[in-house]
């Protein structure tokens, strides 16, 4: 596995690498001297992804991948990773991207989340549209237009364990979701390992919320809809957010 970095001189780059290759000797970090350089190796297969963020902005990162790199389609999102001892991951979308996805953005945003699930998580994804309203309980546009993301999902892709809108207590505590969908029987609900976020604030503030708050560790943004693997890196990133961001990577090359 090779990943190129265009920041490998960068002290918490250096370290992560080190500690990652220690335990994983097939793993190569490649130098790149420009974001250009990175997504045209990562093109031209000599690096397998790559990763950035440290110093460069989220924007500066994302324009290079869609010029250098390719995108997919019209839509281009990131999830993060979110792991803790003892408690089983998270993936949450799209809080490091789209500002305020439209409905056919947000239907992309779940659907290349599924895809990263499908590789990351041990178990099958089941995702959560969140919300401050549970099953109708409150009247909004924004709601509207979850479900009506959500229908079209059912409706293109009904494999997909989908469900909402929800809050986040009833997606993801079994307790909460027993007194709160009893009109509703839910496949997600209390159970959910996918969240996904109505905007950018939202999603921002809860990923961050759980890093900073929760004691979880951020792999991401792990960039979504582009042609090959590549994440962003938060410029507070951590050694361990590095590694993590790495070991997901790996997962999502295979």
């Amino acid at each position: 596995m090779k990943i190129v970095f265009p920041e490998l001189e960068n002290p918490i780059i250096q370290e992560a690498v080190l500690k990652y290759q220690k335990s994983h000797p097939e793993f190569s970090a490649l130098k790149a001297s420009s974001l250009e350089e990175a997504c045209l190796m990562t093109k031209s297969n000599a690096a397998d992804a790559l990763i950035a963020g440290i110093d460069y902005t989220t924007r500066e990162i994302v324009l290079a991948c869609k010029d250098y790199l390719g995108a997919l389609g019209d839509t281009f999102s990131s999830c993060f990773v979110m792991e803790k001892t003892s408690s089983p991951p998270l993936i949450i979308a799209d809080a490091g991207v789209t500002k305020n996805p439209t409905r056919a953005q947000l239907k992309d945003i779940v659907l290349q989340t599924q895809k990263t699930a499908k590789k990351v998580l041990d178990d099958e994804p089941r995702i959560a549209m969140l919300s401050f309203s549970t099953f109708g309980s409150a009247k909004d546009e924004s709601i509207d237009k979850i479900n009506d993301v959500i229908r079209s999902i059912h409706e293109s892709h009904p494999e997909i364990i989908i469900d909402g809108e929800m809050q986040l207590d009833c997606a993801i505590n079994p307790a909460v979701a027993k007194k709160k969908s009893t009109a509703h029987p839910s496949p997600v609900a209390g159970h959910a390992n996918v969240l996904i976020t109505p905007d950018l604030n939202s999603g921002n503030i809860l990923y961050k919320s759980l890093q900073q708050f929760g004691g979880y560790t951020a792999a991401g943004p792990i960039l979504q809809g582009f042609k090959k693997p590549a994440s962003d890196l938060s410029r507070g990133s951590t050694v361990e957010d590095v590694i993590l961001v790495i070991a997901t990577l790996a997962k999502l090359i295979k």
